[in-house]
């Protein structure tokens, strides 16, 4: 199938036929799809983490999340750690890459929710900006 990158494309995470429903245990994530671009609306509830929701419940295979991410926080807080000890919070606000191999799980008493980024610009356009 051809790609129309000369057409604008509109997605959205409200209308339930317009995204795809992902349940990871408590962890639940809208996924929108353009020609060309993917993006999910991911939530970790409150007391969500990689391993209650994803290795405890057989959906990983492994002790740690195999995948990398790039995500906007835009509530709440997440806690992560590398297979390596190192450990980090991102907030609302933050933008955060994660490399294959940590673990994730909501901080405080607020979901944490964040909209993460599959494909775009870079890849679809071969465009990098130069600064």
């Amino acid at each position: 199938m051809a790609v129309d990158l000369k057409r604008m494309q509109k997605a959205n995470f409200v209308d339930e036929d317009k995204y795809e429903l992902i349940t990871i245990g408590r962890i639940t994530k809208r996924m929108v799809t353009l020609d060309g671009a993917s993006a999910l609306l991911v939530r970790f509830p409150v007391g969500a983490s990689v391993t209650e929701d994803a290795v405890k419940t057989g959906i990983l295979d492994t002790d740690m999340c195999p995948m990398p991410h790039v995500a906007y926080i835009l509530e709440g807080s997440l806690g992560v750690r590398q297979r390596t000890g190192s450990e980090e919070e991102f907030s609302a606000g933050d933008l955060m890459m994660l490399p294959p191999e940590h673990e994730a799980w909501t901080v405080g008493d607020e979901d944490c929710v964040f909209i993460e980024f599959m494909r775009g610009t870079s890849d679809v356009y071969n465009y990098w900006p130069e600064h």
